[in-house]
Parts: structure tokens; C-alpha cells; sequence
């Protein structure tokens, strides 16, 4: 078995064109009934504001397979921690075997809900952006940013946080980053209204982005809600998209955006939702112009979980890291 630390991972693996390009084909597979997925175990800890989360898929035709064990606590960041940590564990498809363990903290979760991030921009935003939006000021807006530079073009990018701190400094680390102008502004009012694209990365559990503010050519990426109590857009936020898009429908109607939508009976079991593996798989068409309000809801899923694991993987064997455990214990011996 090989062992993968943090810091080896962060070193080698990244946000980039591959990493979209393989997040992409899992969401084509899942699409093409070419993968398997259960669905998410998840253990609450409400006293704590945390939670940890078990997703796992197996890609048909792989070798290895990926079961992740990730945390999400909110409260980290006042004791100076990150949010999120965790492990990714691939486990050889034909023996069952585990054959490594990327003791990663939550860094690979990062760069697969980025890609996936990307992915929806790529269908479903203008094709022409002066100014992307970003509601929340942790990591993920971070990675965000990043992806959907790797797919759009953009002058300028306007950030929001109820953390005026926060902001201020996100502004002035990713305009250094990103060689464009990133503005920390007072409400995410004022992010919506004046975005051609926004992405939602917060753990909110009352909506942030209200219906009114909507207006022709806007995308909205919300990657915030992936449990139960988890909202950052109002239900109407949906019922006004021309198309709303789902990583997965079931697993939305569970935990996403979805959920709140159905259930105050704003969309029904017959509303059109569609899913990111049809757009990837060609089998319909995201934005076809730029009057089109378009939102998508993405909760995380293990296909994109295995699809980063085994490009991570293939990164480090490329590089000959990682400890190897029975190597070691030879040695020992």
C-alpha cells in the first residue's frame, strides 16, 4: 500500500485543465450508466456545527475505485484550522484490496467540487464574461476562481462574505493570484445583480441569493447546500431558471438546492431538472444564448471523488512519492 501526504499531494497535484477534463468524463459516465454510486453516509455533529461525510463510486473499466471520508467543520476557522479535512482510500476493483490511502485533509475535495465548478460553468455561462461573482471568502472560492479561469474570461470579480475582513483580504491574495481586479463589495446583492456568473460556496442554512436580483444571462453555480438544513438560494431562484441542472437529481431532491425547492412546492417531481452528465454526455444542450437564466446545483458526488483520486494517483506514481507500507516493513525485517 502507498501512503500520499498533504503536502506531496498539494506539491503535484492541482486545479487544471486534466483535472476538469477527467471530473467531466465521470460526470459523462454516471450519465452513460457507466458508473456505480450509492448514496452519501453522513454523520451530523449540530453541537460542533461539523459533519463527516462517506461518498465513494466506481467508474466501470477502472482499476481502482475511491471510498472518501470527508469533514466539514464551521467553526475552524476562529480556532485557525481549515474547514475541511479528510482522506481518499482506492481500493483495487478486482481483489478488494486497498492499494493507497492520500491523506489529503480535504485538499483533493477542494480540487474536484473546483472542477465540477468549471464543468458548469463551461455549459451553462455566457461564453463572453465581464464579471464573475463569488458569495463566501474560504478556500473553495478560492479553487472556484481558479477553475473557472481555466474556462472563461473575466476582467473582474466581485466577493462578498458577511466577514468584511475576510473579504478584504480575499480581495487583495486572489487579485495578486489572478492578475484581475477582485473587488470585496457590502451585500451579495450587489454580487448578483452586477455578475454575469456567481458562484454560492458557503455552508448557509437561509438562503443568501433571492429571486429578485436575477437577471438575463446570469449562471449561478451554488455549491454550498449538500446537506439537509443547508441553503443559499431562495426556492423561487429556481422556479425563475430557463435551465436548472443538478450534479445528480436524486442526491439534489435529498440534500441540495433541489430539496428546498420541492419542498415548499415550488418545483415538483415533474419539473425539468436536468443532470451535468447529460450536458457533458451531449444527450441535451446547456445555455444556447445569452438571454438564458441558468443555475446549478451541485452537492458532491463520489464519481468525481474516484475520477480526482486516480489523477492524483497517476500524478504521484509518475513521480515515484508516496510510502510504500510492505517496502518498509522488509526493511525492517
Amino acid at each position: 500500500m502507498l501512503i500520499f501526504t498533504e503536502q506531496e499531494l498539494k506539491q503535484y497535484v492541482d486545479i487544471n485543465s486534466e483535472a476538469v477534463e477527467l471530473v467531466e468524463a465521470a460526470f459523462t459516465k454516471l450519465a452513460n450508466n457507466e458508473a456505480v454510486m450509492p448514496p452519501i453516509m453522513r454523520v451530523d455533529l449540530e453541537e460542533h456545527n461539523g459533519e463527516v461525510d462517506v461518498k465513494t463510486a466506481y467508474l466501470k473499466g477502472k482499476e481502482m475505485f475511491a471510498i472518501k471520508i470527508s469533514s466539514g467543520f464551521f467553526n475552524n476557522f476562529q480556532l485557525g484550522l481549515p474547514t475541511g479535512n479528510g482522506m481518499m482510500i482506492l481500493i483495487n476493483t478486482q481483489t478488494g484490496v486497498p492499494e493507497a490511502v492520500l491523506l489529503d485533509n480535504g485538499y483533493l475535495t477542494d480540487v474536484r467540487t473546483a472542477a465540477a465548478g468549471a464543468v458548469a460553468a463551461a455549459y451553462l455561462s455566457k461564453n463572453t464574461i465581464e464579471t464573475a461573482g463569488v458569495i463566501g471568502a474560504g478556500s473553495q472560492a478560492r479553487y472556484q476562481l481558479r477553475a473557472l479561469s481555466l474556462v472563461r474570461n473575466f476582467s473582474k470579480v466581485l466577493i462578498y462574505s458577511r466577514s468584511a475582513e475576510r473579504s478584504q483580504k480575499f480581495a487583495e491574495e486572489m487579485t495578486a493570484e489572478l492578475g484581475r481586479e477582485v473587488i470585496a463589495v457590502q451585500s451579495a446583492e450587489f454580487v448578483v445583480r452586477n455578475s454575469e456568473i456567481v458562484i454560492s460556496t458557503t455552508p448557509s442554512k437561509e438562503p443568501i441569493i433571492k429571486a429578485d436580483w436575477l437577471h438575463p444571462g446570469l449562471h449561478i453555480t451554488a455549491m454550498g447546500s449538500d446537506a439537509e438544513q443547508k441553503q443559499e438560494l431562495e426556492p423561487e431562484v429556481l422556479a425563475k431558471a430557463d435551465i436548472l441542472v443538478c450534479d445528480t437529481k436524486a442526491q439534489c431532491a435529498r440534500l441540495g438546492e433541489l430539496h428546498h425547492a420541492l419542498a415548499t412546492g415550488v418545483l415538483t417531481e415533474v419539473s425539468r431538472v436536468l443532470e451535468l452528465g447529460e450536458l457533458t454526455s451531449f444527450k441535451t444542450s446547456g445555455r444556447v444564448n445569452d438571454e438564458q437564466i441558468t443555475v446549478c446545483d451541485l452537492t458532491g458526488t463520489g464519481v468525481q471523488d474516484t475520477a480526482i483520486a486516480l489523477f492524483a494517483y497517476q500524478e504521484m506514481i509518475k513521480r515515484n512519492k508516496g510510502l510504500n507500507i510492505e517496502n518498509k516493513i522488509l526493511q525492517n525485517k
